[in-house]
Order: C-alpha cells, then structure tokens, then sequence
C-alpha cells in the first residue's frame, strides 16, 4: 500500500526558513570575528546543526514523512556527533 497524502507548505514558510537560515548564516560569520578560542568550533557546529535541521525538516520534507525516515535520520546525526565527540577527545587528550 502506498501513501497517497499529500502535503503543500505555503511559500511563506520557506521564506521564513530562508530568512531563518541567512540570519544563522550571518551569525556564524559575526561569531568568527568574535575571538572565542576553543569555543569557536563547537558553536560553529552548534549553528550549523541548527541549519541543517532547518533544512532536513522544512525543505527536505523529513517532517512530513514516515516516521522510520525521521528515526533513521537522528539516528545518523547521533552517530556523527559520536564519532565527533571522539575526534574532540582525542584531540583534546594529546
């Protein structure tokens, strides 16, 4: 059997997430001027996981869909701030 719902996002809220994401965007570049020494990294990544949940959610339908799609999807995300997690004690443990 296949899902034949359809769903239609207004234009509007792709706007707003398009002034959502060029806000963050600007806030990471105002953060790089911003001498933060080693907390630099982690909220450059901190912000850039907020836009690509934006963009996961709103433009690549991700909310919209099945729910294993959705599961499968935090589960990689959890994966790769593991394997980050790793690299950052690693690094930070020499």
């Amino acid at each position: 059997m296949s899902d034949t719902s359809h769903h239609i996002v207004p234009y509007s809220t792709y706007g707003l997430i398009l002034l959502l994401l060029l806000v963050l965007t600007g806030t990471s570049v105002a953060v790089t001027q911003i001498e933060l020494t080693k907390w630099s990294t982690a909220v450059a990544l901190l912000l850039a996981g907020t836009k690509s949940a934006f963009v996961l959610a709103i433009f690549m339908h991700l909310k919209f869909d099945q729910k294993i799609f959705r599961i499968m999807a935090v589960l990689i995300i959890l994966l790769l701030a593991s394997v980050i997690i790793i690299t950052f004690l690693d690094y930070a443990f020499r």
